[in-house]
């Protein structure tokens, strides 16, 4: 199994991508730690893999909170002093015209989609530095790419978080840590099921592959990232969109 003797940190894995990522490396044979804001999801899912005979554990995570980051990465660190992957996959948005939005979104978009994963990133590198290897896999968005309307400002964070990803990646190569980031365009997440019916069924109608993406299929692009394949790879951005925003 390629995650054999690995510890990897995966936030945001209560749900959706996150938690399709942690139980697709634990299945690989990684150790995961799981952060979330909900924590009876995070338990529930935790308690779950491990019946099934899974490493997975769970910890609080709230990224708006530097304390509770610090904590995390604490937390983490004594059960596995060094860690081979961090996946910064936790998100939020709130889709509304940018003329409506309140500033206490824009704060809070930000904190949790730009600054959590910075400072995640930072509290978990110095082990790796020390260790002279290490992955870490940043979770944007295409709206970061190509723009998105109803999520001006979550867009600027996921954009970013894409130049936070290249920008980390020059300065880690010479400790042998590898930064990239993965894209998803539209995927079957919770925050896709709480939509209108109509968005959803036009999103549907303007990818190329007329579906959503599963949250596994954006899960296998992230554990590219983590495993040896990529190796020779950093300060990548790679879509996961079924076409829908195709960029020469």
């Amino acid at each position: 199994m390629e995650m054999t003797d690995r510890s990897i940190a995966v936030t945001g894995g209560a749900s959706g991508i996150g938690r399709a990522t942690a139980l697709l490396a634990a299945r690989e044979g990684a150790r995961v730690f799981v952060g979330d804001v909900n924590a009876e999801a995070g338990r529930a899912m935790a308690e779950a893999a491990r019946a099934d005979g899974l490493a997975v554990d769970f910890h609080a995570l709230e990224l708006t909170d530097p304390a509770s980051i610090a904590d995390f990465a604490a937390a983490v660190h004594r059960a596995a002093p060094r860690l081979d992957g961090l996946v910064n996959a936790a998100g939020w948005d709130r889709i509304q015209p940018f003329m409506e939005n309140a500033p206490e979104m824009w704060e809070r978009v930000i904190a949790i989609n730009l600054m959590g994963a910075v400072r995640l990133s930072r509290a978990v590198l110095m082990p790796m530095i020390e260790a002279n290897r290490g992955k870490i896999v940043n979770v944007a968005s295409d709206a970061g790419r190509v723009g998105s309307m109803g999520e001006t400002v979550y867009a600027a964070a996921k954009g970013g978080v894409i130049a936070f990803t290249k920008s980390l990646a020059r300065e880690m190569a010479r400790y042998r840590i590898n930064v990239n980031c993965v894209c998803p365009g539209p995927t079957d997440t919770p925050l896709f099921q709480v939509q209108p019916e109509k968005m959803q069924a036009a999103l549907i109608r303007a990818i190329p592959f007329r579906r959503v993406a599963a949250p596994e299929e954006i899960g296998q692009a992230i554990l590219f990232f983590l495993g040896g394949r990529s190796d020779y790879i950093t300060g990548q951005v790679l879509s996961v969109s079924g076409g829908l925003t195709m960029v020469g």
